[in-house]
């Protein structure tokens, strides 16, 4: 039998699709029910005969995994082998900050570099939290693009960010994240959906994740949008290490083991009273802790 290394580039439940190391691409199904490829997994995968589907058979150990809980407590594997995350949000549907504070604490217990892009800049009516809430991640150390995708404004930005990279977008239903990737492949292929009219949220436009080649090398997985998201913990205790400014101030706590909710002289709480972390990204990282907690004990709230 041809045994043969490929990378999963798009995902149709129990059936994928291969890019081979000849860069021929083929549908695949999976050997059995305990693999559970998906988009960037590296495959061993073998034809079928008398078929043009190949078979799975085995997956490469990962790099890293894009991870969350699901309805039922269990993790969910939703990427693997990425080295950048780009988390969109937008004027509308309205920025929920904290779903993009769970996606770069993912991002930063992955390893990976992350961006946040904020999109649909010509419909913004009130810009000053938004410009606030963007200062404050640049000044982290994330790069921040500001676009729209409907006027084509920042893409290229986002492009030369992605250069030559396996990244994923992720953010809200109806940020724009298809029509960002329109952009940067130039061909209108991906299906878009405009905003519901009542209520405000975005609809689902994205059915399976794909990872797509950029025309000026690297590749970005385009996957379904989300109304929520929390990342996959083993413990509470390393919430702290998805927060770039709470792990650089945790290292003056009096307390080694210090959680940063009540114990005396810690750094991370004299952060948030001289302004140095924001109220709001501290409220986030308690919230991270309160949900790992919730999920440990298995209440999925």
């Amino acid at each position: 039998m041809n045994h043969s290394t490929a990378t999963v580039i798009a995902t149709y439940s129990r059936r994928m699709q291969l890019r081979l190391e000849n860069g021929e691409q083929v549908d695949a199904r999976i050997k059995g029910k305990r693999l559970k490829p998906v988009c960037g997994d590296r495959v061993s995968a073998e034809p079928i005969d008398n078929e043009s589907d190949w078979l799975i058979t085995a997956i490469a150990d990962r790099d890293n995994e894009l991870k969350r809980p699901n309805s039922r407590g269990q993790v969910e594997v939703l990427a693997a082998n990425l080295d950048y995350l780009v988390v969109v949000a937008a004027a509308e549907p309205k920025a929920d900050w904290f779903i993009v504070d769970r996606y770069l604490c993912a991002a930063e217990l992955m390893g990976i570099a992350a961006a946040v892009v904020y999109n649909k800049i010509d419909l913004e009516a009130d810009a000053s939290s938004a410009a606030g809430e963007l200062a404050n991640y640049a000044q982290i150390g994330y790069d921040v693009v500001r676009c729209t995708a409907k006027e084509g404004r920042g893409i290229g930005d986002i492009g030369r960010l992605l250069r030559d990279r396996c990244a994923i977008i992720v953010g809200q239903s109806g940020v724009g994240k298809s029509s960002i990737i329109n952009h940067l492949i130039g061909d209108a292929m991906l299906r878009t959906s405009a905003i519901s009219g009542k209520t405000r949220e975005g609809r689902h436009t994205t059915v399976n994740s794909v990872m797509i080649p950029l025309p000026d090398g690297g590749y970005v997985i385009d996957s379904p949008g989300v109304r929520d998201y929390a990342p996959a913990l083993e413990s509470s205790n390393i919430a702290a290490q998805g927060f770039r400014e709470i792990t650089e101030a945790a290292q003056h706590c009096r307390f080694a083991n210090c959680r940063h909710l009540r114990e005396p002289g810690c750094a991370v709480k004299n952060g948030v009273e001289n302004a140095t972390i924001t109220a709001r990204r501290y409220e986030s990282y308690k919230r991270i802790i309160n949900l790992t907690e919730q999920l440990t004990d298995g209440r999925y709230p």
